[in-house]
């Protein structure tokens, strides 16, 4: 009755792999209890979240090695994975938010968020592409376009590309705050990029040292069009999510990543912690950090317990 924060199942994202090769359901080794799943399990999964009352759920691909290249083309094949995934979640279950990555790196042979050449990334010929990526992902019926790159006006150029082709009404989650972190390990395993990346990606991704440039980051991205921001990784950038959320006052999300949910599951399975315990813990601070949604892949579990608990 006195307690200061809430978390309830309107707080949740779920985050699940999208595969276009193998099984509908394939296990990933370094991510315990997630799997790659073809269309048909992904609409599955996105009926179970709705009937929990999940909200959205956000989208990531693992394409074919042969679909990679370096200028990344099938980033914007309308016939591809995702807007694939997107119009069957929509037919099936219209009732849950979708939301995509707007990204390259799942689509480019060398693992990079941007076109390249040789070994720099070329800022203003990949916010083009991102832009026609984001309007043809609005196309497939995507509620929320996600730019995640880190690049800089691809907000200004994805809103302007989504208003030029009608889509006024799709809201931009942007990526404002994304750190270079050792936290991405599992999601580049689940996704097919981390073999393949090249150098790391410390050029555009933020110094984990820095909040001033943070603040700037989202002021940048709200003031080109961003209704939403985001902090990524989560939990160990509290700090970053509250500063932003009491000098915005602006929807302010978090992503829970590979790394994050992959060592509270394992340290679980090893009986080192009380997995169920320190899941539910670790949502609660970013609620109570000033998060108005959390991306997680344990979005449905922990859905389950609170349905539970009342």
């Amino acid at each position: 009755m006195v307690a200061e924060t809430h978390l309830t199942v309107n707080d949740l994202v779920l985050t699940a792999i999208v595969s276009d090769a193998g099984p509908d359901r394939v296990d990933i080794p370094s991510l315990p209890g997630v799997q790659r799943l073809s269309v048909n399990a992904l609409v599955e999964e996105a009926r179970r979240a709705a009937d929990l009352g999940i909200p959205a759920m956000a989208i990531f691909p693992n394409i074919s090695e042969n679909e990679k290249s370096e200028d990344a083309a099938e980033a914007a094949n309308p016939k591809g994975l995702v807007p694939q995934a997107v119009r069957a979640i929509k037919d099936a279950v219209p009732e849950i938010g979708v939301i995509v990555d707007v990204a390259l790196d799942p689509y480019t042979s060398h693992g990079h968020d941007g076109l390249m050449e040789g070994d720099i990334i070329l800022n203003d010929p990949t916010v083009e592409m991102l832009a026609r990526v984001g309007v043809m992902l609005a196309d497939a019926g995507a509620d929320i376009v996600a730019p995640s790159d880190m690049m800089d006006g691809r907000i200004e150029a994805v809103r302007q590309g989504l208003d030029d082709a009608g889509h006024t009404d799709i809201s931009i989650l942007s990526y404002a705050a994304k750190f270079a972190s050792g936290f991405y390990g599992p999601y580049r395993d689940a996704i097919g990029t981390k073999t393949a990346l090249k150098g790391d990606k410390r050029t555009y991704q933020m110094n984990p040292a820095n909040i001033d440039v943070a603040l700037r980051e989202v002021e940048l991205d709200l003031a080109e069009g961003a209704d939403m921001v985001m902090v990524k990784p989560g939990m160990p950038y509290l700090d970053v999510i509250s500063a932003i959320k009491a000098e915005f006052a602006r929807p302010t999300f978090a992503f829970q990543v590979s790394g994050e949910y992959a060592m509270m599951k394992a340290a679980g399975q090893n009986g080192w912690l009380d997995y169920d315990r320190i899941m539910m813990e670790s949502l609660m601070s970013f609620k109570r950090a000033g998060c108005d949604g959390i991306l997680t892949y344990a979005a449905i579990e922990v859905a389950e317990r609170l349905k539970e608990s009342h």
